[in-house]
């Protein structure tokens, strides 16, 4: 099994957590500027490359139906974002003042429900969902349909076909009047799956980098990472986070780590990652109710606010993971889906 995807989910999941604790964190103390430390965003980025490798390689080589396909998606990853969504709908019904980012709307919750882009009713400068981090799950939703579609081509015209649906996606969406559809849509963002589905390829065909290359790379690629996220403008991502997302699930697929010790750790993770990353939005606003409310002094200190929401989400999360995932016996890095689902 690729163990190494696990490890590239968990790292993206805690990426994606810190970039959260750190706005959260403006929040409970205003006096702070963390705006030097507001790194993480680009965890989506390795996510989406990730989910298109994964979908590629699930399916290479098996006879998979749109409709079987369709199914497992679904069950992986609707249940739980149903129920954190309609919670989120509630609280924001019952007790408005607790939520930020978040007011009550029914068509707002209906889209949400079903992963459709829907403006913000808070904030109409945002296409996102009733769970603000939702709207990766609507880009995510989006590709498992399109590439549904095309699973009944024969695998060597495929990759192909999915390229040409996505360029002509792109197309179609800017040659449209402007919609929130066609905005949505037509963001370059969605290339980052194409990529991943393009390294799925070049996996089949053992089309890899040298071990000894594939680690420098790999360092580099997160370095660069890092770099472009305080260079590049989010609108830019596709590129300037994307490309250095691409390079690093290509080295790491091109390690032999079945040769290297497990890190067991970090393999749960990646296992838990979609439940720590539905869940943490509502831990990190516990612990700024929390911080707010009850202002003990250490939980206004940054380092120990972050750290505690890292550790408490990836608590959460490991918690309804044990309870959403069925008790069976499984091989270590047993789930395969390094996608957000």
């Amino acid at each position: 099994m690729l163990v190494q995807l696990q490890y590239l989910r968990a790292i993206a999941a805690l990426l994606v957590v810190y970039f959260h604790a750190i706005l959260q964190l403006a929040k409970v103390n205003p006096a702070i500027d963390a705006t030097a430390f507001t790194y993480g965003e680009t965890g989506v980025d390795i996510f989406f490359v990730l989910s298109g490798f994964v979908m590629w390689l699930t399916t290479s080589g098996r006879a998979t139906t749109p409709v079987d396909f369709a199914r497992k998606r679904i069950r992986r990853i609707v249940p739980l974002y149903w129920l954190a969504t309609l919670f989120s709908a509630l609280v924001a019904l019952v007790a408005p003042s607790l939520l930020k980012s978040t007011a009550f709307d029914l068509p707002h919750l209906m889209a949400s429900m079903l992963f459709l882009p829907w403006i913000n009713p808070v904030d109409t400068t945002m296409i996102v969902p009733v769970i603000v981090p939702g709207w990766t799950l609507n880009y995510e939703m989006f590709f498992y349909f399109v590439f549904a579609l095309l699973l009944p081509i024969r695998e060597d015209y495929r990759l192909p076909a999915l390229f040409g649906a996505f360029l002509a996606i792109l197309i179609v969406c800017h040659l449209l009047p402007e919609t929130t559809a066609t905005k949505f849509y037509g963001e370059p963002i969605i290339l980052e799956f194409l990529a991943g589905a393009a390294l799925g390829w070049l996996y089949g065909q053992k089309l890899l980098l040298p071990p000894r290359w594939a680690w420098v790379l790999l360092a580099v690629a997160f370095v660069f990472l890092f770099v472009n996220e305080a260079l590049v403008r989010p609108e830019d991502r596709y590129y300037g986070w994307g490309i250095p997302a691409l390079f690093i699930v290509y080295s790491a697929i091109s390690i032999d780590f079945s040769k290297l010790p497990i890190v067991g750790w970090l393999n749960y993770l990646g296992n838990a990652s979609y439940e720590i990353y539905i869940t943490h939005a509502f831990t990190l606003a516990f612990l700024r109710i929390v911080a707010n409310r009850f202002p003990i002094g250490a939980l206004q200190q940054p380092v120990v606010f972050v750290i505690l929401c890292l550790v408490l989400s990836c608590i959460v999360g490991a918690i309804i993971h044990e309870i959403v995932t069925p008790r069976r016996k499984v091989r270590i890095a047993s789930r395969p889906a390094a996608d957000l689902g």
